[in-house]
């Protein structure tokens, strides 16, 4: 146990379990099955452990192998990060930025924030991924983005605040429910149409509906927000996100008695923090600072009005 176990060894452990066998182990990783053989077990002899056990011609973990299994996972993540990092430092950029950035964010910024990186990032390639809800949960837990903007912060990451966003109420100016020319309840709500946004996630709920006897659900705010403004229905919205809507009266908020604004915050996930690349980490400091120029940062948002 004093010697340093190689990863390749570990590489061979999960290979197994992944691929279903020896041979099918080797095939994955290109090489023969004595030599992934071997490595298990020399893997096993350093460790002082069996970490397979036969089931009739399949190997299984053992008990050990399945806790040695979680731990091998984090290692090799760990070094596939290291060797991700390594390249694009002698590269000086990265070549793909995948963005997954959850509906919520206002896109003017997302595309302000992009244009303002430096020409050093030309060559990298972005990807951009619009998500809702549970859909960065899952863009982060398939290692499908490098950097995320999200509501949540799924267990096992860090985030940082970036943006509070402010919901208001609305609906076209002819409306039914601007007709009543009176404070709205919850009930009067309850007899129109809402509008909603589906879970772009596994998940598949439906974020804020108020249980509405009429309700259309669209994958897509920007769907939604002209089925609002032709006056198909009612929604809440961030007011970031609907701003042009709003100043030339195609929408106006709802006089709600109560609950007349939500609240949510957006907050910045790398889905490797100790290895965020060179652009990646451009585009987080490219958003943190139109934020603050804009007014918009953290420190200046107090829920209120």
């Amino acid at each position: 146990m004093n010697d340093i176990i190689p990863i390749a060894y570990w590489q061979a452990l999960l290979a197994v379990v992944d691929c279903g066998g020896y041979a099918q182990a080797a095939e994955a990783l290109g090489k023969s099955q004595s030599a992934i053989s071997y490595a298990i077990q020399k893997l096993e002899e350093q460790l002082g452990v069996r970490v397979f056990r036969q089931e009739g011609r399949r190997a299984v973990p053992s008990p050990a192998g399945q806790v040695l299994l979680q731990r091998a996972r984090l290692l090799i993540e760990h070094a596939q990060g290291l060797d991700s990092a390594a390249r694009q430092l002698a590269k000086g950029r990265e070549p793909l930025l995948r963005l997954a950035v959850d509906a919520l964010f206002p896109d003017w910024l997302l595309l302000q924030a992009l244009e303002a990186l430096s020409p050093d990032c030309a060559t990298t390639r972005i990807e951009v991924l619009e998500t809702v809800l549970s859909g960065t949960d899952d863009a982060l837990l398939r290692r499908e983005a490098d950097l995320v903007i999200t509501p949540r912060i799924p267990q096992g990451f860090s985030g940082e605040p970036l943006l509070q966003i402010r919901f208001v109420a609305v609906a076209a100016p002819a409306h039914p429910l601007h007709a009543l020319g009176r404070a709205l309840e919850w009930s009067d709500l309850r007899q129109h149409r809402q509008l909603v946004i589906r879970d772009s996630g596994t998940r598949r709920q439906s974020a804020g509906w108020l249980d509405a006897e009429q309700r259309w659900t669209f994958s897509h705010p920007t769907s939604s927000i002209h089925a609002a403004c032709a006056g198909l229905g009612f929604a809440w919205y961030p007011e970031l996100r609907i701003r042009a809507e709003l100043a030339d009266g195609r929408l106006v908020p709802l006089p709600l008695r109560e609950g007349r604004h939500r609240y949510a915050m957006l907050y910045r996930i790398f889905a490797r923090p100790d290895f965020p690349g060179p652009a990646c980490r451009e585009m987080a400091d490219a958003l943190e600072r139109l934020i603050r120029q804009s007014g918009l940062s953290v420190e200046s948002a107090a829920p209120g009005g």
